[in-house]
């Protein structure tokens, strides 16, 4: 069973051996340093989710990581999901209210629809009302994950930035 929550101190070596992985390009762990502390890293996650010191054109949002039950009992970080409160302009484009992203060694096992199943839930205590998500055209896992939880295709569009190909889903929550 999946458990979507936030990264805790004991999370620590599994967290680190997530990083370990080749993420294909992907931002995993956004605001981690190579090297940092995990409470240091906890404390700049906690000051994002409450819209504290932002970077110019960043938005308030909530990080959970994804952990999976082991059979010796601990858990595995599977992956995470990134859940942006509001949008400024152009994240309505590329990006989005809500980015996530399995384990390269973790996928096509299903935990990609189970985490955005998931994060919807917390999107909708947010306040989200209908969350945009978005893929490259080309990702089929990913647009599938989307369309399981009830997304519907608004629109397909290159990328202003690099001309690949997107998909733009809103999901009603």
């Amino acid at each position: 069973m999946l458990t979507l929550r936030f990264l805790e101190l004991k999370d620590e070596a599994t967290f680190l051996d997530s990083l370990e992985e080749d993420w294909e390009g992907f931002s995993y762990a956004h605001l981690y340093e190579p090297g940092m502390a995990l409470a240091t890293y906890l404390k700049k996650l906690e000051a994002l989710r409450l819209g504290e010191d932002l970077k110019p054109g960043w938005v308030p949002a909530t990080f959970l990581f994804a952990f999976v039950r082991q059979p010796d009992g601990s858990d595995r970080c599977v992956g995470r999901v990134s859940i942006r409160h509001r949008l400024l302009p152009g994240m309505e484009i590329v990006g989005g209210h809500i980015g996530y992203g399995v384990r390269p060694s973790e996928r096509r096992k299903g935990y990609a629809t189970e985490i955005l199943g998931q994060s919807l839930s917390v999107a909708k205590m947010i306040g989200i009302e209908k969350a945009i998500v978005t893929c490259d055209d080309a990702n089929l896992g990913s647009l599938r994950t989307i369309e399981r939880n009830g997304g519907y295709l608004d629109e397909t569009f290159p990328d202003p930035a690099t001309g690949v190909l997107k998909r733009r889903y809103w999901i009603p929550l």
